[in-house]
């Protein structure tokens, strides 16, 4: 999925920053987590990182994207990201799709389509409603390899179930 034919990005550096948000996925995984990660970069650098720590702390927002746009917002000083681009493992959920759009991001990345709760198109699309900022998308993104660590993680968690 791509609501925009061109990036600022060439293929190398795209790949590059999903590895960093993969990077960021393993973390939580070695925390007992969701192997969810996030970066947001700025002006070509990463200037922020974020990962799911829903589990670990508790909090039914702590998604690696609220995370890594708490961290970019402390970071310059402004709510308003509006030249940064969030790169993520996994297609946002309604409410981090929500602060996508609050926080002004210009283009969204990301890896693994979520048909169950994705919301930049698979199972809705928050980006379609009336706004007043409008976020451009690129899904699937190293989608087998972010979808492979969630796939892995499920499937470990099911044989400790039984």
């Amino acid at each position: 999925m791509d609501n925009n034919g061109s990036h600022p990005y060439t293929d190398s550096q795209l790949s590059f920053l999903m590895e960093e948000a993969i990077a960021q996925a393993k973390l939580a995984e070695h925390d007992h987590d969701v192997p969810i990660g996030a970066v947001i970069v700025q002006g070509g650098q990463i200037i922020a990182r974020g990962k799911n720590t829903r589990e670990r702390l508790q909090d039914a927002t702590g998604h690696a994207e609220i995370a890594a746009i708490r961290e970019a917002c402390r970071l310059i000083g402004s709510w308003r990201l509006i030249d940064c681009d969030l790169f993520v493992t996994l297609e946002p959920c309604l409410m981090c799709a929500g602060a996508i759009i609050q926080a002004r991001i210009r283009h969204l990345y990301f890896g693994a389509y979520d048909p169950k709760s994705g919301m930049a198109g698979s199972a809705g699309n928050a980006f379609a409603l009336p706004s007043n900022h409008t976020v451009q998308i690129t899904g699937g993104l190293l989608a087998e390899q972010c979808g492979g660590l969630l796939h892995s993680f499920f499937e470990r968690k099911r044989d400790r179930m039984c």
